[in-house]
């Protein structure tokens, strides 16, 4: 059997604009999905996002898009909205002009939240302080292992998986 019709149908059974990436071997292949697919989803939950240059073109820093973002990121948001009740706002998605990495903004593993008293008690009473990241970010720790980092007006969220959807 070949692997690329295994993934094609894999890819159709997922849902429309839904891509599977990696292949049946890889050991952390990821599901990415479109900007479109991700805004449904958030749309769903009652999550808002929002930019400085009111667009969504993932190659403008100054645009917040989520095209190849990872599924189990955009999980974790609808998550973290239905176990908080908080108002979630993302002002920072795939687009360019973040950090990089592997576990990178780009790569579809991270999601920017704007601040809040709802969103920030949430995070500093149910998760583990990590300590601080290297650029001095006090970071939290979900259960589920998704790590939260306070970067002054925003928290940066790095998703390595859907935490508990």
């Amino acid at each position: 059997m070949k692997v690329r019709s295994v993934l094609t149908a894999l890819a159709l059974v997922v849902a429309p604009g839904v891509a599977v990436v990696g292949t049946a071997t890889d050991a952390f292949a990821v599901t990415k999905i479109s900007h479109a697919t991700a805004t449904q989803m958030f749309r769903d939950v009652g999550i808002t996002w929002s930019s400085s240059g009111n667009c969504s073109d993932r190659n403008n820093s100054t645009c917040t898009s989520f095209e190849q973002l990872n599924l189990a990121t955009a999980q974790g948001a609808q998550t973290l909205k239905r176990a908080s009740g908080c108002a979630l706002n993302i002002t920072g998605g795939t687009e360019t002009g973040h950090a990089s990495g592997t576990y990178s903004h780009w790569n579809g593993y991270k999601l920017d939240y704007g601040k809040n008293t709802c969103v920030t008690s949430y995070i500093k009473n149910n998760f583990t302080y990590i300590g601080l990241r290297g650029d001095g970010a006090p970071q939290y720790k979900s259960g589920s292992g998704n790590i939260y980092a306070d970067e002054g007006n925003h928290w940066d969220v790095l998703y390595y998986n859907c935490g508990g959807c």
